[in-house]
């Protein structure tokens, strides 16, 4: 059996159909200004039995076949090393001269505590991009200066080695994954698909990151209550859960068990 065995490929697809389903009775409704804005993302939530001894907000990369970004249409900042704004000049040309890198930004880190001290200026960063990378040198040193809106949106950025000369590769590498985060919850995020991708992508997508939780989640598969899948506007779809009966009755309103509300109040986020 894989590691993903425990859960149902057909109960993932039944979601998946049933949140396309949603997504474009929600788009017929819209203008056609705003259909492209309907490209949703599907979100998989690990409700936890027992919630992690420590939160951590490094980035844990979950493997998927088919990526939520591509080179060509994501729009991604990297933040690199320099001193007094030496680095980034050579850094900035480096990234010019590769093809499809995605990358549309080049931030040294002089150039970040100069220009985004405000949290007017942090804030419109993080919304201008769709996902951050940074040399893994300066990641210790971000937090102070990007600010909690990033954390708050699970934006911070992913580290990439660019002490290594391929750096054409490490950016793909870390572009072409997902993440998720060690929160101090008891129900851990992973992002697995976008609305626009092909039904049957969503579904492999959510099945190769299923095959990986052990790896990534505290005390590994045993530690899984559930999973729900959910997009950003809509409920959370129950698609695996290791005490039927327990689920059942809070589905049903029955009374909730310890920790419930917690769980209820994460999926909602």
């Amino acid at each position: 059996m894989s590691k993903a065995g425990k859960l149902s490929k057909s109960q993932v697809r039944k979601a998946v159909a049933a949140l396309l389903k949603h997504i474009a009775k929600q788009s017929a409704g819209k203008k056609n200004s705003q259909l492209f804005e309907d490209d949703q993302i599907f979100n998989l939530v690990v409700a936890l039995k027992r919630t992690p001894d420590q939160a951590s907000n490094k980035p844990i990369r979950i493997e998927i076949p088919n990526p939520l970004h591509s080179a060509e249409g994501a729009e991604v900042c990297l933040f690199v090393k320099d001193h007094k704004g030496e680095g980034h000049k050579a850094a900035k040309e480096r990234i010019k001269s590769m093809a499809n890198s995605g990358v549309a930004k080049v931030i040294g880190m002089s150039k970040l505590k100069a220009n985004y001290f405000t949290f007017e200026a942090k804030r419109k960063l993080c919304d201008q991009y769709d996902l951050f990378l940074a040399d893994d040198r300066i990641l210790p040193s971000l937090p102070k200066l990007i600010g909690k809106t990033f954390f708050k949106k699970k934006k911070q950025p992913i580290p990439v080695d660019l002490k290594k000369k391929d750096w054409g590769l490490q950016i793909k590498m870390a572009v072409n994954a997902t993440y998720t985060f060690q929160s101090e919850g008891s129900c851990m995020n992973v992002r697995v698909a976008r609305s626009s991708q092909e039904e049957d992508e969503i579904v492999d997508n959510i099945m190769a990151v299923a095959e990986q939780l052990g790896d990534v989640v505290p005390r590994k598969w045993k530690n899984v209550q559930a999973l729900y899948l959910k997009t950003n506007e809509s409920v959370a779809l129950p698609i695996y859960s290791s005490a039927p009966e327990e689920v059942a009755q809070r589905i049903s309103g029955g009374v909730p068990s310890a920790g419930a509300e917690e769980k209820k109040k994460a999926i909602k986020a």
